[in-house]
């Protein structure tokens, strides 16, 4: 989302590429060489996760299926820039979806071990990848399938009802994850990532 990608932007160094992949990576990009780092907001699909929550995988779910181990070393620095902001982060795997997770859906993908879900992680073409994504949404409080289309956002009144919590924490949660990925390039020797 354009929030995502103005926190990233605001946060990170000029000499950092900072891409605006869109919803799923809508937004079509040539191969990224080096490590990509996806960075925003997520979904929590554990009960005990509430928003606000970071998660930094160490792992991702593909669409298709299959896993993909992300970067270590980028994993770790950013994982440490986390604690030192004080910060307890959650590196349990991560699934990249291609809708919004609801209901029962969230308890099943939970039970086979993935704390959160995003459209897009998964999906970067990379040399390796990353992620910073902090919890938005949760199995009590779940946003509207209408989101994965915001477009279509004012035809579903329903919709509606989450604008309030998204105004309110999604632009704070997504400076939280720049600001991880900043502190990471600050203090690490992890040059070559990209964030998404």
């Amino acid at each position: 989302m354009g929030l995502e990608y103005q926190a990233a932007r605001r946060a990170l160094p000029p000499d950092i590429n900072v891409l605006q992949a869109g919803i799923s990576l809508s937004r079509e990009h040539d191969r990224i060489s080096g490590t990509a780092i996806s960075c925003g907001v997520a979904g929590g699909l554990r009960e005990d996760l509430p928003g606000g929550t970071v998660l930094i995988p160490r792992s991702v779910r593909r669409p298709d299926g299959t896993i993909e181990q992300c970067d270590v070393q980028t994993a770790e620095a950013l994982i440490a820039a986390a604690r030192s902001l004080g910060i307890e982060p959650v590196d349990a795997p991560l699934l990249t979806s291609d809708a919004i997770v609801h209901g029962a859906q969230r308890q099943r993908w939970a039970s086979q071990g993935y704390a959160g879900v995003d459209m897009e992680t998964g999906r970067i073409n990379a040399d390796g990848i990353a992620a910073v994504r902090v919890v938005l949404d949760t199995p009590k409080h779940e946003i509207s399938e209408a989101w994965a289309n915001p477009k279509t956002v004012i035809f579903n009144p329903r919709a509606w009802l989450d604008l309030p919590m998204m105004a309110r924490d999604a632009p704070r949660y997504a400076r939280l994850a720049a600001a991880i990925i900043s502190s990471a390039l600050r203090s690490s020797s992890v040059r070559s990532m990209n964030p998404q």
